[in-house]
């Protein structure tokens, strides 16, 4: 007997996450290196109505921390935080959080890359010890 039809997949139970970003600091946005990969400035110029070109040249800059004679990767630019000390350029301080959710780079779309985030887990031990569930442990510089 032969089979034509569509294979059934059993689709695995999603992962529970062990952290929850809307209680977090957006300690990640703080990340001096959050790269550009494939699509991400096509979907960033698409959301401002702008070229690939303008959003590059206005949102992003060369990293230079790149060495071996590879080609630099760009980088989203950075602005002031009264946290964090510097953020990522689409952060927006009112709301503490991503301010292009929708367009943001692939990068911060995986991130953590897994269930738990150690960052949240320090913030949340932090938060228990000080009794101030608002507490912002930060890790220095």
């Amino acid at each position: 007997m032969i089979f034509c039809g569509p294979v059934p997949v059993r689709r695995q139970n999603p992962v529970k996450k062990h952290y929850d970003c809307d209680k977090c600091p957006s300690y990640c946005c703080s990340y001096p290196r959050i790269q550009l990969e494939g699509g991400d400035l096509k979907r960033l110029a698409e959301h401002f109505a702008m070229t690939k070109k303008e959003a590059r040249k206005r949102f992003t800059k060369k990293d230079s921390s790149e060495e071996n004679g590879r080609k630099a990767p760009r980088i989203l630019r950075h602005k002031e935080d009264e946290i964090f000390g510097t953020i990522c350029t689409f952060f927006d301080h009112d709301a503490r959080g991503c301010g292009i959710y929708e367009a943001r780079p692939q990068t911060c779309r995986d991130y953590p890359g897994r269930k738990r985030c150690g960052y949240y887990e320090f913030l949340s031990f932090e938060r228990d010890a000080q009794q101030d569930p608002d507490y912002i442990a930060v890790t220095g510089n």
